[in-house]
Parts: C-alpha cells; structure tokens; sequence
C-alpha cells in the first residue's frame, strides 16, 4: 500500500523571464514498510521538495497522495486539521523537553491535541514500537545518543 505517491511536482519561484525551477517534474512512490532518503547537491530542491510533502510549501503543478488524499487539493482552512492529525516531523536537532523523559515528551504531544487520557499510554507504545524506540522511554533526552546503527551505517 502506498503510503506517499508524488506525480509529476514541480515547484517553481519567480515571474515571466526570471523563474527557478527548484522542483521540476518528481515522481516517485513510498509503500508501506519502506526507508527513503532525499538526497543531492546543495541547492538541488531537496528542501524545497520536503517542505512541499509536509504541505509548508504549495507545489507549482502536479499532486502530492498522503494514502489516498491528495494535499494538493485541501483548501486552506482544513490544513492545520490534516497536518495535525496525519504529520509528523523529526528534525535535524532535536526539540524534546530535557526535563522530561522520551516518554513523557511523546505523552505532552498526545495530551496537547486533547487524546483520551485513558488512551495515551497505549498510544505512546504504540509510537515507541513503530519508531523501535521501547528501550529508551524511560530516559532523559540527553542520556540518548542520536545516531543509531542501521544496517551498518551511522
């Protein structure tokens, strides 16, 4: 099952006889189960691309598929409802609670979009078990190292 699907995305900055093409005609697919990495050059569109999949950016022509919505096609007002309930961002630097343990930094963003508190817990191991994660909730940002060893690369 394809979890993200780009069609022909170009993303294009500057009027009539000055125009960029930071993105120009990306299509490509993301199943289920499935590690992707953007890479390239600096200045090739890598940014410029994420920022159009995490809906920060609108893409100039051709159509983004979260499952089977098309983000292309959300009109403004419902954006903050589908990147709030359907996005999730880990960045470069870390931006977790130091005074709050891994477990405790997931709770506060579940709490935060009001989840049943009766839910939480399950759902923060739930999230812990999908990003292989278990081992450390009960520690300190600072006691947990941001390189992990997959497949030999780190």
């Amino acid at each position: 099952m394809s979890v993200l699907k780009l069609e022909n995305v170009k993303k294009y900055y500057g009027v009539k006889n000055n125009i960029t093409k930071a993105v120009d005609g990306i299509s490509f697919q993301v199943d289920e189960g499935e590690f992707v990495a953007i890479m390239g050059a600096s200045g090739s569109g890598k940014t410029t691309l994420l920022n159009c999949i995490s809906t920060i950016d609108n893409v100039t022509s051709g159509h983004i598929y979260v499952g089977s919505e098309d983000i292309t096609e959300i009109k403004e007002d419902d954006m903050a409802d589908f990147q709030r309930e359907n996005l999730g961002f880990i960045f470069q630097d870390f931006n977790l609670l130091d005074t709050l343990s891994i477990e405790e930094n997931i709770s506060l963003s579940l709490i935060i979009n009001h989840t049943d508190v009766n839910e939480v817990d399950k759902r923060v191991l739930d999230i812990a078990s999908k990003l292989g994660i278990s081992d450390v909730l009960k520690k300190f940002p600072y006691e947990v190292s941001v390189i992990r060893d997959y497949e030999g690369y780190e």
